[in-house]
């Protein structure tokens, strides 16, 4: 019920973010990975520097990097099946990971406030040549709040892209 209650927050803030934002013309994308960012360039900046340093802890299987982003009660749902995931879940699992390379693009910054930004992304995974799946396409939605000056991760969901 909790998740549910989490979800309808997170849906209903994001639809009102959306509602206030002014529609732009498309712009075209340039040699940048995330060329498509529509929130102030500070903002840009921060989120672009986390969502690397991200997804190369997760690369390198660096659990201290990677537990320095997370908030303390994370929440993080994969492509997996295997449902939500705590924190301590997603650390434990850093060394099982195969994640060789990754490619981001698309990054759209929806500002909830000024300790609250919801992310979105696209990322494109890379696994080892011995893989059964050597690439993978991933959607990405990242709830990503302030709490003691610094931005931490608080959701995170993925859905497979084909």
């Amino acid at each position: 019920m909790r998740h549910c209650l989490v979800f309808a927050c997170i849906a209903g803030l994001t639809a009102l973010a959306l509602a206030q934002e002014p529609a732009a013309a498309p712009k075209s994308a340039g040699s940048q990975p995330f060329a498509s960012v529509s929130a102030d360039s500070g903002l840009k900046d921060v989120f672009q520097a986390k969502i690397k340093a991200e997804w190369d802890a997760l690369k390198n299987k660096d659990r201290k990097a990677y537990a320095e982003l997370l908030a303390d009660d994370y929440q993080g749902v994969e492509v997996d099946g295997q449902g939500e995931r705590t924190k301590i879940q997603a650390l434990n699992e850093l060394a099982n990971g195969n994640v060789s390379d990754y490619t981001l693009w698309g990054l759209k910054l929806i500002p909830l406030g000024p300790d609250a930004t919801f992310v979105i992304y696209e990322v494109t995974l890379t696994f080892p040549p011995r893989s059964v799946v050597r690439f993978s396409r991933v959607y990405i939605t990242e709830l990503w709040v302030r709490r003691g000056g610094q931005w931490k991760e608080l959701h995170y969901q993925e859905t497979h892209v084909k």
